[in-house]
């Protein structure tokens, strides 16, 4: 039962970005379609799922062709019901939702004023009264979520449920425009940005790069706040595998991290590893062995 999901670019894509989530964090098997979000073709990339004119958008193993991320958490959660993709308790079920309708539909300051962008962290950027509003019911809408039903657990709801997945691009976001944010919140942010779903979404996305860079502020950045161990892609070496630790296949493209040389089967499965090789537990079966 798989599933064909269609997103746009990752680096800039927040709405793509929660779509991915709802099939890695639940381990619902998709195969994945990059839309040319920035390079004009999307129209013509989603022109077999009319009516989907954004992305993400998906394709069932049925056939039905759905779009907006709600409505596909929606669907997910109906043909996946022991997945987990809602909490499981009542109350905290009927948060959840709640909260993701209103990320949903909601937040425009932080929207329109911090587009999403996982490449660095802005210095020095001036907070308006309405994205600190914004902010503000970020804060309050997590603490009582944590409050009520996340105890000591470091997601809103105990475990990873849609709840997080929304909130997941206001966490890039607020980590990307360096927002300040109390303790609790930080801690919340602080746990996507080190979560390894979302740092292969990242990682991947990296292995593309922009001139003119979309939303680009003229404003001094730094590194993004979660540092990775230092690769690089190199032509000569020899590799510690045979094989790609991902597709199987005869490597082709080498890596060398701490002294020590890696092979993969193309130019995307090495960069993928160099942004950030700990996201890949793949990889990292090999690099400990």
């Amino acid at each position: 039962m798989t599933y064909d999901l269609y997103i746009g670019d990752r680096t800039f894509s927040s709405w793509s970005l929660r779509g991915w989530l709802m099939f890695e964090k639940f381990n619902i098997p998709c195969r994945t379609h990059m839309a040319g979000l920035y390079s004009g073709t999307l129209q013509q990339d989603l022109a077999d799922l009319a009516p989907a004119r954004l992305v993400p958008a998906i394709r069932t193993p049925d056939g039905d062709a759905v779009g907006d991320t709600m409505a596909i958490a929606e669907t997910l959660a109906e043909r996946h019901p022991d997945a987990g993709l809602w909490p499981a308790d009542q109350s905290a079920r009927i948060l959840a939702r709640w909260m993701a309708a209103e990320m949903h539909s909601g937040f425009g300051a932080i929207r329109s004023e911090c587009p999403m962008q996982l490449l660095h962290r802005y210095d020095g950027f001036t907070v308006s009264s309405a994205v600190q509003a914004d902010l503000e019911r970020l804060e309050q809408l997590w603490s009582l979520a944590r409050d009520r039903h996340g105890a000591d657990a470091p997601w809103l709801f105990g475990p990873y449920s849609l709840a997080d997945v929304f909130y997941a691009p206001i966490a890039a976001r607020i980590a990307g425009y360096g927002l300040h944010m109390g303790d609790v919140a930080t801690a919340y942010v602080t746990e996507h940005l080190k979560d390894t779903a979302f740092r292969r979404w990242r990682a991947m996305g990296l292995t593309k790069s922009y001139d003119p860079v979309p939303y680009a502020l003229a404003v001094p950045t730094r590194e993004w706040p979660v540092t990775a161990l230092v690769a690089k892609a190199v032509d000569s070496g020899t590799p510690e595998n045979a094989a790609c630790p991902y597709s199987g296949k005869p490597v082709t493209h080498l890596m060398e991290l701490d002294g020590r040389f890696f092979g993969f089967c193309n130019a995307f499965c090495r960069d993928k590893t160099v942004h950030d090789p700990e996201a890949w537990p793949n990889f990292m079966e090999i690099y400990l062995s």
